[in-house]
């Protein structure tokens, strides 16, 4: 069966958004072997420097990087990154499991956004838009993203 982790920077505290996470992970478990680590992030002042932002999104990167399963496909999420429709997404994903990985990992980074390095690393940068979106709400948006990828390489109605 094939591994999906979701790594992402934050904890969710809303009912609303944990039940709607909750919700998303159970449906996948249908399709993968799925899992969800939350890392902290790491804590600036309220008007932080550049520099500040820098270390702070440094120190993420070394959190993440000890998270990233071994060989798998890292996808993250970036405003730069390429903008896909659910259909190509699916396309994408089914790729990466026919080039014979056995894994993928997907990043939502923190308010600040990703180190470099994490960039650097990552085999492919995907976009949400150019709207900005909750971090919180972000993560439940990816979750039902990866569900209707996984709906639609199975032939499934949920995506009609």
């Amino acid at each position: 069966m094939f591994d999906i982790t979701l790594i992402v920077m934050g904890k969710l505290k809303e009912k609303f958004y944990l039940s709607a996470a909750a919700e998303y992970e159970k449906r996948l478990k249908g399709y993968c072997s799925f899992k969800i680590i939350e890392l902290p992030e790491h804590r600036l002042p309220e008007d932080p420097s550049p520099a500040e932002i820098q270390t702070g999104l440094d120190r993420e990167a070394d959190l993440i990087f000890q998270k990233i399963p071994k060989g798998a496909w890292l996808c993250i999420f970036t405003p730069e990154g390429k903008i896909l429709s659910s259909e190509e997404f699916a396309g994408k994903l089914k790729e990466v499991k026919n080039m014979g990985k056995s894994s993928a990992c997907f990043l939502i980074g923190s308010s600040f956004g990703i180190s470099q390095k994490v960039k650097d690393r990552a085999d492919f940068k995907l976009s949400m838009g150019k709207m900005t979106f909750p971090h919180h709400l972000a993560r439940i948006m990816v979750l039902e993203q990866i569900y209707r990828a996984e709906a639609i390489q199975a032939g499934s109605k949920y995506h009609k």
